[in-house]
């Protein structure tokens, strides 16, 4: 357990131990090395991104491919955020983190984490215009707009991570310090509390499950006009194409924001799946980007091809 110290009333928390996930100990070994490869291939895979788009002067310059910058900025950092803590679950390291570094963790989780949401539906609005008003999309989704659109999704998610870290924050926390979760996040966190998490519970419903249920909605919506759009295109080998790239955007989608409303559209929850299904939000899906946003898309592969000569 982590230290604390006595006050008159009660006793303050000064840091939080993290359980991490449950595994057979036989497992630690292969796990930690799983989880290493993982990290280090997401950043260097959005790393290539980045520099792909930023080389190339084609492709920094249109919308879509400054919104796939931005996301691979987004998961590089989103990933830094948890995944090295969970691989030091899998060494003899302490578990132990700070209350300081717990609040900072969770702000940056939900702030990195909403912004992702709403670049994801901006993703998707872009190629709704893209295939459905082709001859207005340099007007409706031009590069200054995208930038603008891009930084008010930064600017929403940062008052989102700053409202939940609060709120989350103002609680007084006393007695048990052990965070039954391999990150500091909000329903982990609360059980701790020494108060009533009523509202805190409430705000965290909607604010982070109904938001996130209407972006995929929104997200779905804007596909669903384009599965319509591609039905009307006359080759086989074009429509087979089409299909292929829609199905993989809606793959990683769904990977990120079926988790993320499973978690927190079930307020109190405790169920021991919460922590596995987490893992897909912060590590699989800052895995797959670089591969179905780039590997499957044939302007990124060949600005790398010339890139790499």
């Amino acid at each position: 357990m982590g230290e604390t110290k006595n006050t008159s009333l009660d006793t303050v928390m000064t840091d939080f131990i993290l359980l991490g996930l449950p595994h057979p100990s036989s497992l630690r070994t292969l796990l930690f090395l799983v989880f290493f490869i993982v990290y280090v291939l997401i950043q260097l895979g959005n790393l290539l991104i980045l520099l792909t788009v930023w080389a190339d002067p084609k492709l920094h310059a249109r919308p879509m491919y400054i919104l796939l910058a931005v996301l691979s900025f987004l998961d590089m950092w989103l990933s830094s955020v948890i995944v090295p803590r969970l691989i030091l679950d899998f060494t003899p390291t302490s578990k132990a983190i700070p209350f300081g570094g717990c609040v900072a963790q969770l702000y940056f989780f939900h702030f990195l984490g909403s912004t992702q949401c709403f670049l994801y539906t901006l993703m998707a609005y872009d190629r709704y215009l893209a295939i459905c008003r082709p001859l207005r999309y340099p007007v409706l989704m031009n590069g200054r707009l995208c930038t603008i659109l891009v930084a008010g999704a930064w600017v929403a998610g940062s008052i989102h991570g700053s409202i939940q870290a609060t709120l989350t924050f103002r609680l007084p926390y006393c007695g048990l310090n052990q965070v039954d979760y391999f990150f500091c996040d909000i329903p982990a966190v609360l059980r701790l509390a020494c108060a009533d998490t009523t509202i805190n519970e409430l705000v965290t419903f909607v604010d982070i499950g109904v938001v996130a249920a209407s972006c995929f909605m929104l997200i779905l919506l804007s596909y669903a006009n384009i599965v319509h759009a591609i039905l009307k295109i006359r080759t086989a080998g074009g429509r087979r194409r089409a299909f292929s790239t829609c199905g993989s955007h809606l793959t990683v989608v769904t990977v990120y924001y079926v988790p993320c409303i499973f978690i927190y559209l079930r307020p109190g929850s405790k169920s021991p799946l919460d922590g596995a299904v987490a893992v897909f939000y912060t590590v699989v899906t800052p895995f797959l980007n670089p591969l179905i946003y780039s590997l499957r898309n044939q302007e990124v592969k060949s600005a790398e091809e010339t890139n790499s000569r």
